[in-house]
């Protein structure tokens, strides 16, 4: 505003000079400055405007004209007014002394930019009242009338301004200026009532009886400057300035008041803001904790890998795991996608308020409890692969174990007897022919002996194989391997002490008859073909596929191929029978009916022919019911395959669309979520088909199939692909929540978000929701934006605090708001503590209790340190750390 210097004549007598102040009513009535009802209420009016400022300072005057002649007074009034110090006063009584004290404060006066005219320091000392008056009114449009400003008006313009806006809503008010206006005294009432409405009942005043409004104008509380009656109403116009005084004086009380109720609201809004963030800071702490807890608690379980000695408690180990699947870990799932939609709603919500990012206890970042949830997976994985091997260990361990008591029983049963009848010297007594057929009997016997060598090195296999899969019982299958390989050296030890003895004698005794030493020989590999066959008929076997049952059948039938061939040699055997018998009573031989060369008889290799018949059915039947069972296998295979099959790329495409809706810049961010939502309950009820799948897959487990030729798919890959999904569209859905909490938070239009994700499309390359730096510094380039390499660098630190190498762009849009708004500063909270505190540097219990609402004041007092500082008083309490605290720039 130009400076326009205004020159009022006060009286005929002096002129008063200002700048940047007021001007004046040019209309004004000259032959009314001469009315002595002017002056009075000049004196009245400015002393009390004079005491009002005095009285801080524990002094008052009665007479105007007099009591500032010393000019004592005069300077304490401009220090309390001012807030400065004047030099220092002349303390003698002389004339020259109170000269130069009022030209100290005609100085001060001047110093503030008001150009005093015709106002001397003599015409003070020496008492004259108008130049006093003048004098007066400089200093109260300089201190209290200067600085009123309402639309870009000051001074006498911004306060008629003031008060036509306060009083239009009341009748019989209409405030044109600072005289006649206000004469009734109503919009004085009006401008009462208008702030305090406690004070005056306006509808109760009447504009044809002036009394009845100016009896409320006394009003001590508001205005120290109370206006007399009789000197407004008993004037044809009431005196300008002294109106202009009453006036401002209420300007200041009720502005201040409006400007400290501004000033608690601010105060309540930062509060409200930072107790529900700490809320859920603290929500966000509980449930991690808790969550943390669990996988301590799971792990330690998951990590014991006690085996059990039985296929049931094994099996019920995997029924434990399987219940812990299905039940106990989905809810923990849920919890940990909660965590992360929490964290990042609580990070957007600090950011949008300007307050410091939530860093929570250490070991409870996301990305701890990420690691923690992976260690969970990873053991868990580990457990399911012990408890699948160790199963298959014991079936195998029970499958050997049988084997090897079937194995032995046959070992046992032919050995039983033959140690006491290889320690026989019954050839000490015997007959030539005798000796010959207890000679030829010892090699049957050596050859049967040697053809039972293969079996008890398969004992000592079946053994050793046991001892390395850790079998439970295996101290009694080594003791009973042990035995019999020892009775296996005790025979070969006898057997040759037998055959040397026989030799010895041999050449005493001739030969031993032909027929029966050819059926010895005969027999005896015929009956051990024939034990072998057996023992193969009744073999347990273990199969996982119908190729490896197939290989059985094949086996088989080549075994059943063979009997044709090996029914011939036993006619032929018992052809050597029907001889001997033939020759016997051809010559009249009398036989014993024993066979000196062995002990096996005819009956003998029929009854084990007629037994190997009867176990080729048997056998028959127990592979066509493996078949079966293999069968029923390969169609649960195909069946879970099916499923999986259509599962699998089902979740990888939704994958895909998720990711495209999440970039779409089509439709407003409410069309986003909506799209989200439906996709969200989509996959919602297509989890009926993983239970289904789940299902498939444990008849598969109780199956022990432990492969499938016809998918790719495992159910942990369903499972891990599930979890995603869902935790992909929790945050997907959370990503587009928060954009819509920064747009309404900052302002920011429709438009302006489809821009932002528009330049961030174009410029995100590899089309993976985030950008290189490089791509981002393009990006900001493309938008005017002049970068420096420090520059540059200072806002990388903004968008990727982290420093993972990528722009996400959650963090572009945080960063583009922050460029385009505005919000509450540390700075702008202590000015409004600074308000309800009348400019203090501290403030009091009983100011925050009166200033703000029981909740937000308590939580001040709580909060706040005490004051320190050389003005310090008992109970002070510093608002300045406490408002920086709230911001991050210091603890609380």
């Amino acid at each position: 505003m130009t400076a326009v210097e205004t020159q009022v004549q006060y009286n005929t007598t002096y002129t008063v000079s200002t700048e940047d102040y007021m001007t004046q009513e040019e209309d004004w009535d000259r032959d009314l400055l001469l009315d002595p009802a002017w002056e009075k209420q000049q004196r009245k009016t400015f002393t009390a405007w004079c005491n009002s400022h005095l009285r801080k300072a524990g002094t008052q005057i009665e007479n105007i004209e007099e009591d500032f002649r010393n000019g004592l007074k005069l300077m304490l009034l401009l220090e309390v007014i001012s807030g400065e110090r004047l030099p220092k006063p002349d303390k003698g009584k002389m004339r020259f002394h109170k000269i130069a004290n009022v030209n100290k404060a005609l100085d001060f006066i001047c110093s503030k930019g008001v150009k005093l005219v015709s106002i001397g320091a003599e015409e003070i000392v020496d008492g004259n009242v108008k130049m006093t008056l003048g004098m007066i009114w400089t200093i109260i449009l300089r201190f209290a009338i200067q600085d009123i400003s309402v639309e870009e008006t000051s001074a006498k313009e911004g306060l008629l301004l003031w008060c036509q806006r306060k009083t239009a809503p009341y009748r019989n008010v209409n405030v044109q200026n600072f005289h006649i206006s206000w004469k009734d005294g109503l919009a004085l009432c009006a401008l009462i009532h208008r702030h305090r409405p406690d004070l005056i009942d306006y509808s109760k005043l009447r504009k044809v009886d002036p009394r009845s409004g100016l009896s409320f104008f006394t009003c001590p509380v508001l205005c120290p400057v109370s206006p007399s009656f009789s000197d407004i109403v008993n004037t044809p116009k009431p005196d300008e300035k002294a109106i202009m005084t009453y006036v401002s004086c209420f300007y200041h009380a009720f502005a201040g008041a409006e400007q400290a109720e501004t000033a608690a609201n601010r105060i309540c809004k930062v509060l409200a803001v930072n107790q529900e963030n700490e809320r859920l800071m603290e929500e966000y702490e509980k449930l991690a904790s808790e969550l943390l807890e669990w996988i301590r608690r799971t792990i330690p379980w998951l990590e014991n890998r006690v085996a059990e000695q039985t296929m049931r408690a094994m099996q019920q180990k995997l029924e434990d795991f399987r219940d812990y699947r299905r039940v106990h870990k989905p809810p923990r799932v849920q919890e940990k996608c909660q965590l992360e939609i929490n964290f990042n709603t609580l990070q957007t919500k600090l950011r949008l308020s300007n307050r410091p990012a939530f860093m929570p206890s250490e070991g409870k970042m996301v990305s701890d409890i990420a690691n923690a949830w992976k260690g969970l997976e990873q053991v868990e994985k580990g457990y399911e692969e012990w408890l699948l091997t160790e199963i298959r260990r014991l079936e195998r361990l029970d499958h050997l174990a049988e084997k090897f008591r079937q194995k032995c029983s046959l070992h046992e049963g032919w050995t039983a007897g033959k140690e006491e009848l290889l320690s026989q010297k019954d050839y000490e007594s015997a007959s030539l022919m005798e000796i010959r057929a207890l000679m030829r009997k010892h090699e049957a016997f050596e050859s049967d002996l040697a053809a039972h060598q293969d079996r008890v090195e398969q004992i000592a296999a079946i053994a050793q194989e046991l001892n390395e899969l850790d079998y439970h019982d295996a101290a009694t299958v080594n003791a009973r391997c042990q035995g019999i390989c020892d009775q296996w050296d005790n025979l070969g030890t006898l057997t040759q002490k037998r055959r040397d003895a026989l030799e010895r004698v041999e050449k005493l005794w001739e030969t031993i008859d032909q027929l029966y030493l050819e059926f010895a020989k005969r027999a005896a590999p015929f009956n051990n073909w024939m034990d072998g066959a057996m023992e193969d008929l009744q073999d347990m076997f273990i199969v996982h596929s119908i190729e490896e049952i197939q290989s059985l059948i094949t086996a088989h039938d080549q075994f059943k191929a063979t009997l044709p061939e090996a029914d011939k040699e036993r006619v032929a055997i018992m052809g050597i029978i029907n001889e001997i018998m033939k020759i016997a009573q051809t010559y009249g031989i009398k036989l014993s009916g024993v066979n000196p060369y062995t002990s096996l008889s005819s009956q003998d290799i029929s009854n084990k022919w007629e037994t190997v018949k009867q176990l080729v059915p048997l056998r028959d039947q127990m592979l066509q019911e493996e078949v079966a069972r293999q069968q029923a296998n390969e169609r649960l295979r195909r069946q879970f395959a099916a499923q999986a099959n259509i599962i699998g790329p089902w979740i990888q495409t939704k994958m895909e669309e998720i990711g495209h809706v999440s970039v779409d810049i089509t439709g407003s961010l409410e069309e986003q979520m909506n799209n989200l939502k439906t996709y969200e309950q989509n996959i919602i009820n297509y989890k009926s088909n993983i239970d289904k799948l789940e299902g498939d897959h444990q008849l598969i487990q109780e199956a022990l199939i432990f492969d499938n030729k016809h998918t790719n798919y495992t159910m942990e890959h369903i499972r891990v692909g599930w979890e995603q999904l869902l935790t992909t569209i929790a945050r997907t859905i959370n990503e587009v929540e928060n954009q819509i909490l920064t747009r309404d938070a900052k302002g920011i239009s429709q438009e302006q978000l489809n821009e932002f994700r528009a330049s961030f499309n174009h410029f995100d390359r590899k089309r993976n929701g985030m950008m290189d730096p490089d791509d981002f510094r393009a990006c900001l380039i493309s938008m005017g934006y002049d970068l420096g390499e420090v520059e540059f660098a200072r806002i990388m630190t903004l968008v990727d605090p982290n420093n993972t190498g990528v722009v996400t762009f959650q963090a572009f849009i945080d960063f583009m708001t922050r460029e385009t708004a505005e919000t509450d500063t540390a700075e702008q909270v202590m000015a409004s503590f600074k308000i309800l505190a009348s400019d203090k540097s501290y403030i009091t219990v009983d100011e925050l209790r009166r200033e703000l609402p029981p909740e937000q004041a308590e939580y001040c007092i709580t909060r706040m340190t005490k004051y320190v500082g050389p003005d310090s008083i008992p109970g002070a309490l510093d608002y300045i750390s406490f408002s920086s605290a709230l911001y991050g720039e210091s603890d609380l």
